[in-house]
């Protein structure tokens, strides 16, 4: 019999009571704070019905919330049918405070330690303090009890990255964390970042689809030989020898017991952002100290070496030409009309399949067309599939995950003719992505800093765009990395050379239409003559038409227009001459000077 989200609920609090406890806590979230996680783990999903990849729900006796940013407030309204389920957009509106509300003096509320951070279970803990309530871990999932045919974590297989594309060995990256951790002075330190132990180890996994890693913790001693505790099925007889002069093999599920023993009256560094709040106490139980700090492969994953700055941009030549492809195709196709967005979606795939190196995609296709591009995150199924509308705005991001690099793209297209206003709207965001592109900042500038340049034409209407301008990009990683951004708060990470970061200033207006200009950036020292100081830009690294034809001319000033003229000549150099002759005459009029 099929399931209702108030009889999942219903079950939930009888299997509540049964521990007695009034409340539970539901993200989307797995051992290692990963931000997009396996089937097994999408509790939140099976629990209300939401899909999106950042979300939390609380359940109490007689309250349930979920907690979702700006990218997915219609999306929860969406796919969260209970009326009995309060939809709260952050950071408006916080679960800590929600909590403190709503639980009673005496209420234990219960929360899965391997799915939080220890900051986190701190501040909830000191809410419901505040409310006579008490944070409780529990010993396993209820949810999981519940859950009749939840996956099992997968175990896919696991690859070596090779030196060529990772531009340093293993044997150098462990010995640079192990010289972190002995000069922080811990005795060891655990990785729990999933793209942290893959950068760290030079392999790549299979696990999450669309990232290439697999499940595992890595504990790097300052003196003495590293743990690798991994699923070890995905690991061949080959891998299995390479990997073993360096760190020793121990099975995933013996994690727990490993980590207390080398806790044994010793001090463990361990991220707080990175490593869930069961480690915490791991340590503890094993009579060991915490140390917290960020782990060591957070910034030199971030910072590309020479290597992987050679990758990106080879990638980005073959993922520009797919793209570029697709275009050409898309508007042959789309104003014939009849056209669906998982047809799109479907050929863009086609036409990446198509380029070297190409190892899958580097997330789920947004393929957007009329109101739902105004999802920024919006995916779409065959449930949810439409035609692209005639006389609309269709926006489509994607990207590639090349054994060299990992690229993200999205560009907003124009079919048939389009109203004044959404002409308008693309310029705006089309001069925001400009103002970007072009920043020359001092050494040491946070993304914060730069985020204002993306909005400042949308403020002077009185528009904006709930997320981020720009996220950190892995090396055929994670397409979302950290620690760098380009956000209003949250980011105060200064750029360093190296990092990859993209540039996606946006505009939505509900029920009608998105837009979005995304290319992928490179932080570059940029030296001039009369500097006093040490100055950084962004070197473009996506190479792909944007569509000049919703441009209001007379709104972009004339720098505008030669950075936009600049960077289609570009365009045509380096990935002109690798198309197809039957792209020539379309990618000719594409990339014209306006």
């Amino acid at each position: 019999m099929t399931q209702t989200t108030e009889d999942r609920l219903a079950a939930l609090r009888d299997g509540l009571k049964a521990h007695d406890l009034q409340g539970f806590i539901v993200p989307i979230s797995d051992e290692h704070m990963s931000e997009y996680v396996g089937d097994y783990a999408q509790r939140l999903a099976w629990l209300m019905g939401f899909t999106g990849s950042a979300g939390t729900g609380a359940v109490l006796e007689d309250a349930a919330a979920l907690f979702v940013d700006g990218r997915y407030t219609v999306q929860a309204e969406e796919q969260v049918a209970s009326s009995k389920i309060d939809r709260m957009q952050i950071p408006a509106h916080r679960i800590e405070t929600w909590l403190q509300s709503q639980a009673k003096e005496g209420d234990k509320i219960g929360f899965d330690p391997w799915l939080h951070t220890i900051t986190w279970a701190r501040q909830a803990k000191a809410a419901l303090k505040r409310a006579g309530a008490d944070l409780v871990a529990t010993n396993g999932n209820p949810i999981d009890e519940l859950w009749t045919g939840q996956p099992n974590r997968p175990a896919g297989p696991i690859q070596d990255h090779p030196l060529d594309y990772a531009g340093q060995s293993r044997e150098d990256k462990l010995s640079m964390i192990a010289d972190e951790t002995k000069q922080r002075g811990a005795d060891a330190c655990v990785i729990a970042s999933l793209d942290g132990v893959c950068w760290a180890l030079n392999v790549r996994g299979s696990d999450i689809s669309h990232c290439p890693v697999a499940y595992g913790f890595l504990i790097v001693p300052a003196e003495g030989r590293p743990v690798y505790c991994v699923q070890k099925d995905g690991i061949d007889e080959s891998l299995d020898r390479q990997l073993s002069e360096d760190v020793d093999l121990v099975d995933y599920n013996a994690f727990p017991d490993t980590l207390k023993s080398i806790a044994d009256g010793g001090t463990i560094q361990l991220d707080p952002a990175t490593a869930v709040a069961a480690l915490f106490d791991l340590v503890k139980e094993g009579g060991g100290n915490v140390l917290e700090a960020r782990e060591p492969t957070t910034l030199a994953k971030a910072c590309k070496n020479k290597t992987e700055r050679s990758g990106t941009r080879a990638a980005h030549v073959r993922d520009g030409i797919a793209v570029t492809r697709f275009l050409k195709w898309f508007d042959e196709v789309a104003p014939r009309g009849g056209l669906t967005e998982l047809a799109a979606a479907d050929t863009l795939a086609l036409q990446r399949s198509k380029a070297n190196l190409l190892k899958d995609l580097s997330f789920r296709t947004i393929s957007a067309a009329g109101p739902h591009a105004a999802l920024p995150h919006y995916s779409v199924t065959d449930a949810s599939n439409i035609e692209i509308p005639i006389n609309s705005l269709y926006l489509v991001d994607s990207g590639g995950q090349y054994l060299d690099g990992t690229t993200d793209i999205t560009r907003t297209i124009q079919v048939g003719t389009i109203p004044d206003i959404s002409r308008i709207r693309y310029t705006q965001v089309l001069k925001g992505h400009i103002a970007v592109a072009t920043a020359r900042f001092p050494k040491g500038t946070p993304g914060s800093a730069l985020d204002p340049l993306a909005r400042h034409a949308l403020w002077q209407v009185g528009a904006d765009y709930d997320h981020g301008t720009g996220h950190g990009v892995g090396s055929f990683l994670n397409v979302h990395e950290g620690p760098q951004r380009i956000a209003k708060a949250g980011s105060d990470e200064p750029l360093q050379e190296g990092m990859i970061l993209s540039n996606e200033p946006g505009y939505y207006r509900s029920g009608e239409f998105g837009i979005r200009i995304e290319n992928l950036v490179l932080v570059t020292v940029d030296p001039q003559e009369d500097d006093e100081r040490t100055m950084l830009a962004f070197e473009t690294l996506t190479l792909a038409p944007i569509d000049t034809r919703p441009i209001v001319r007379d709104l972009l000033t004339v720098g505008e227009i030669d950075w936009l003229n600049q960077y289609h000549a570009r365009v045509r150099r380096e990935i002109g001459p690798e198309l197809p002759e039957d792209c020539a005459a379309w990618f000719e009029r594409a990339t014209q000077p306006i």
